[in-house]
């Protein structure tokens, strides 16, 4: 019976032992299992990041200028990243000790740590005091893991161990270095190190490094700009902790202390907003994708000549304000303006605008490019499509150096009467007059060019012909929208600033044009180039042809519409052409020396009269003179020479050929110095006689008046009133 008795005893007390542990290891098992699935489900969250992202950080794209040195930074985070190496021993040790000192010893979750932030958070009564390691700092800073929650805390530590498995303590600790914050809108210990003491973070000493790795905590707060004395209480506790840890001695802390914080900031360059880099954006969004763009770190070498683009700005705006002060100007003053309160601005400005581009006749970049007197009231870019206005008389040019490739001479009679309705062939009744409304009678051609006569310019037209002139136009991609008709003699399209400018830098390039571009070379983040410039060269016009044409556009400075330059300062060898329209809208002046070509637009953005008589002379020559006199200074301006030989020949001109007795006896022989290829290859047929004894011809041309080109001689029939 006391068997049964200590055997029910037994099973009594082992009932009560399962009923007094049993609930406990249940809880275990339970909370074991729970912390498992938190493991799992966090673990699983974890690996939906990217860790290609914790290596790629964003830092601003630079742009150099066409010497090398860093003209602006396009938007991004103001970060430049650098090597471990290339960071002051002083600094790595210092962030150690104030951020992570067992970062060598974890595997991305300092467990120590946090059970001795824990304890004195609950001893302080306060969360005082954090415990992420670098690596969770990396995590957070790195990827998109949500706010301040205890559910982020758990991310975060899963992912951190996910970036010890895929990356070295090395690069985990470079990556961090080049990406934490460090107030005043600069990220990394490279940007911090320029702009707080004007140094690489190579050359950081101990006070400078410790007070650095203070403000990773608070960086806005205790900057040494603001708060110099904050900043020095932050850079102690660094030095203490580095003495605690045995980094350095107390004497090394002690003299770091005294140290007094002296910063010499380095103003590092800005984002510039200008209308230069707004080509520049452009451009770069038409040559990389935005992904590319987006990752930064791009190192952009562009043709932009810091100098010459403020010259242009500030040659535009003087030449304005004063247009704005004649007593004909009728319109709104900028100086008056102000800009809708909600900061939008006006699709049109209201007030007088212009643009100047200058380009470089040797490679085709654009050396300075302004769309508008003031980029922060208008981002408009008046330089650039689709800011496209009527060319007027700027386009002249290209007509007659069609002409002369069609064996036109500038000395050619050419009538500049009225032009009578129905004699232009496919133009009706139309009859364009000359601007000023005077007519003269028979001129050599140069004086309808030289001084800008419509009448004889449509008539020089007739003699090129439409097609080829719409050619040209279309090849020179001044537009490639150009009307099939007469009125394009006299600039009746438009163009924009841009191509029209690189389009007359086909003249000191014997007729090749070059691409304008403004983007010469883009390396990548790891200085490799990605994009390099084409440096496009296409043969477009006639060389002989140009040269011809050039050689007036001298003497449009000299004596034509552009002679008061000369009063305005402007004594370099150079050519040109006023440009004016219909109404006085829009005024212009294009020209060149033997290295720069400059184009200048005065106008408003909704087309109105400027000023009365207000021709390209009198509103754009002015900018044009200033901005060429002050890059003289770096691009000297040589003679403009011919690229190709040159022979003396006496011709006809009214039949454009070699000379005869006739033509001595009419008076209509002259001489002149011509391309060889554009020296005639026959005699005049119109006065009859011997070929003039002095007139120079191409080998194997009989003496005797030859054959003259039937369309030639019709065309110049016409134009003075024959059938």
């Amino acid at each position: 019976m006391q068997f049964f008795a200590r055997l029910r005893s037994r099973k009594k007390q082992s009932g009560n032992i399962l009923f007094r542990y049993g609930w406990k290891i249940t809880l275990l098992i339970l909370l074991a299992a729970a912390g498992f699935a938190v493991f799992l489900f966090y673990g699983t969250w974890a690996q939906t990041f990217d860790m290609k992202n914790v290596g790629e950080m964003p830092e601003r794209n630079t742009v150099y200028d066409v010497d090398g040195k860093i003209y602006s930074r396009l938007a991004g985070a103001n970060r430049l990243k650098v090597s471990l190496s290339e960071v002051s021993q002083f600094f790595i040790t210092a962030v150690l000790a104030r951020e992570d000192s067992r970062f060598y010893a974890h595997k991305g979750i300092d467990w120590r740590g946090i059970l001795r932030a824990l304890v004195r958070d609950i001893t302080s009564g306060s969360a005082r005091e954090g415990a992420s390691s670098i690596t969770q700092q990396l995590a957070r800073n790195s990827l998109p893991l949500g706010g301040r929650t205890v559910s982020r805390k758990v991310l975060e530590a899963m992912v951190a161990l996910r970036i010890e498995r895929q990356f070295t303590k090395q690069q985990i600790l470079e990556l961090y270095v080049n990406r934490i914050y460090f107030g005043t809108g600069c990220y990394g210990v490279e940007t911090a190190s320029q702009l707080y003491f004007g140094k690489s973070a190579s050359k950081l000493n101990l006070s400078e490094a410790a007070l650095l790795a203070g403000l990773i905590r608070s960086p806005n707060r205790f900057s040494p700009l603001k708060n110099p004395e904050g900043a020095a209480m932050q850079r102690n506790a660094v030095l203490d902790r580095m003495v605690a840890l045995k980094k350095i001695t107390p004497a090394e802390a002690e003299e770091a202390k005294r140290t007094k914080i002296v910063t010499h900031p380095k103003r590092l360059p800005q984002i510039q907003e200008n209308y230069a880099m707004d080509a520049v954006q452009r451009d770069l969004n038409l040559l990389l994708t935005q992904d590319q763009i987006d990752n930064g770190g791009l190192s952009i070498y562009t043709t932009l000549d810091p100098s010459v683009q403020n010259a242009a700005q500030d040659a535009l705006e003087t030449q304005l304000t004063k247009i704005e002060h004649q007593s004909n100007f009728h319109h709104p003053l900028k100086a008056n303006y102000k800009p809708p309160e909600n900061g939008e601005g006006d699709s049109a400005m209201p007030y007088l605008e212009g643009a100047v581009v200058v380009i470089d006749n040797a490679s085709g970049g654009i050396r300075a490019l302004v769309g508008g007197r003031d980029y922060a009231q208008s981002k408009f870019n008046r330089a650039l499509a689709p800011a496209n206005r009527q060319v007027g008389s700027a386009f002249k040019p290209f007509v007659y150096t069609v002409a002369f490739s069609h064996g036109l001479l500038p000395s050619a009679a050419i009538s500049d009467g009225p032009i009578r309705p129905g004699e232009i062939e496919g133009a009706g009744t139309w009859s364009p007059g000359n601007s000023d409304g005077t007519y003269g009678g028979i001129m050599p051609c140069s004086y309808g060019l030289i001084h800008s006569r419509n009448t004889m310019s449509v008539r020089v037209g007739q003699l090129a012909g439409l097609d080829a002139v719409q050619k040209v136009a279309n090849d020179l991609g001044i537009s490639q929208s150009v009307p099939h008709g007469p009125a394009i003699y006299i600039g009746s399209f438009e163009t924009d600033l841009k191509d029209l400018t690189s389009a007359y830098a086909v003249f000191p390039n014997a007729g090749v044009r070059k691409q304008a571009y403004i983007i010469e070379r883009i390396d990548n983040q790891q200085h490799k180039p990605i994009y390099l410039a084409a440096h496009i060269s296409v043969p477009t016009l006639d060389p002989g042809a140009a040269w011809m044409t050039s050689r007036l556009m001298q003497e449009v400075l000299t004596e034509g519409t552009a002679a008061s330059s000369r009063s305005l300062g402007f004594k370099l060898p150079a050519a040109g052409k006023t440009g004016t329209t219909n109404d006085y809208k829009d005024a212009w002046f294009l020209g060149y020396t033997s290295t720069l070509t400059c184009g200048v637009w005065v106008g408003f953005d909704q087309p109105t009269t400027i000023i009365p008589h207000g021709y390209g002379a009198a509103l754009a020559l002015p900018v044009w003179v200033q901005v060429m006199n002050k890059a003289s200074r770096h691009y000297p301006a040589e003679p403009l020479e011919p690229t190709m030989p040159l022979q003396h020949a006496t011709v006809c001109s009214i039949s454009n050929q070699l000379a005869t007795t006739g033509c001595m006896s009419t008076g209509t022989a002259y001489d002149i110095d011509l391309p060889v290829d554009k020296v005639p290859n026959a005699a005049c047929q119109i006065h009859g006689g011997s070929q003039w004894p002095f007139a120079q011809q191409a080998p194997g041309i009989p003496q005797k008046a030859g054959t003259f080109p039937g369309r030639l001689f019709k065309s110049f029939r016409r134009l003075f009133g024959g059938r």
